[in-house]
């Protein structure tokens, strides 16, 4: 274990490196000013240090405050060297972050029994750390199983909506694509963005609930299909109610939300502006686009320039003009996916 031992008197640091040197298992690295050992704690770690408290320029005290601000050093035992019985000195000493306190002359038998009480503190506080940091690592791991098995569940679940609903199996990853795509370049933390590309696919889970006879109606719906048509917003609402994840809460504002429309005339509460909640906003333009991409039973796919100019078109009626603009400035990253789909149906 490496001790760093700092004394301005030469011969006191030989006899203290002496000392501690013929322990087992310790290398000691002396320093006889407190500047050069500040300078090595900064660069590297170390098990214990044996500190001088009377040194010119920089006194031991203020040595052992340098020594604590440092993240590697905040839990490494400091021992105080000092001829001063002052009972202020040594609780100035305590408050400032020494753990323990030797007499000049230093006893050689007390040093070497408090030097290796305090590494075998060391030791435990090592173990610890190599622990923490083993479980932080398993923990990181076991978290990124289940959030794979969450993604899995839920494109599974997206797309058994999309066999029902006759709709490519590729919209809900195009969808939750564009969605993360403008929240991003919206400015969106990387755990909104994360959470939007989980929970952007399930905002059609409502349709579960709608008659196949209206999900594949190829001409128009009347009045009475519509309104059942445009249930599966609460319905999906409800279904992901009350969960406890973050991505359930907002996969459930998403599937209630995305057909309401920034000037206030969507479904299906009529909801306008920053009413509507920007992971549904986001997911409504993703949605509409897609939507017009393709080809659907009541419509034939739109060219991707044409699906842009329409969004562009409904900026600040339908669609937030801020979820627009993000678009707009991420439109080649957008194209792209377009373009991806376009040349694996042709290759099809």
């Amino acid at each position: 274990m490496r001790i760093v031992i700092v004394e301005d008197n030469r011969t006191s640091l030989e006899v203290l490196c002496q000392l501690v040197g013929r322990m087992a298992d310790v290398s000691v690295t002396p320093f006889l000013d407190a500047h050069s050992a500040l300078e090595d704690a900064i660069a590297k770690p170390c098990d214990l240090m044996i500190i001088d408290n009377v040194m010119p320029v920089m006194s031991g005290l203020e040595l052992v405050l340098a020594v604590r601000e440092l993240p590697t050093h905040r839990h490494v035992p400091i021992i105080m060297i000092t001829a001063d019985a002052d009972r202020r000195t040594r609780l100035a000493a305590i408050d400032a972050g020494a753990t323990d306190f030797l007499a000049k002359p230093v006893d050689p038998l007390e040093l070497r029994s408090r030097v290796t009480n305090l590494l075998a503190l060391r030791a435990a506080q090592n173990q610890l750390e190599d622990r923490a940091v083993h479980l932080e690592a398993e923990v990181a791991k076991a978290t990124e199983h289940l959030q794979r098995r969450e993604k899995d569940m839920i494109y599974r679940l997206s797309k058994a909506i999309e066999v029902r609903d006759h709709e490519t199996g590729d919209h809900v990853e195009r969808v939750a694509r564009v969605a993360s795509i403008i929240a991003q370049q919206m400015g969106m933390s990387a755990d909104f963005v994360h959470t939007l590309n989980l929970a952007a696919p399930l905002h059609d889970v409502g349709k579960i609930g709608v008659a196949d006879a209206i999900l594949n109606k190829p001409g128009r719906l009347d009045d009475i299909e519509l309104a059942q048509m445009r249930a599966h917003a609460s319905i999906g609402a409800e279904i992901l109610a009350d969960g406890d994840s973050t991505m359930l809460q907002m996969a459930a504002e998403v599937a209630h939300s995305h057909h309401e429309k920034w000037d206030g005339s969507g479904y299906p509460r009529g909801l306008s502006g920053e009413q509507i909640p920007i992971a549904a906003r986001i997911t409504a333009v993703a949605d509409v686009l897609d939507a017009l991409c393709t080809v659907r039973s009541y419509k034939s796919a739109w060219s991707v320039s044409s699906a842009k100019d329409e969004i562009l078109r409904s900026s600040g009626t339908h669609f937030d003009p801020k979820c627009v603009d993000a678009l707009t400035q991420a439109w080649p990253r957008i194209e792209a996916i377009y373009c991806q789909a376009i040349q694996a149906s042709n290759a099809a």
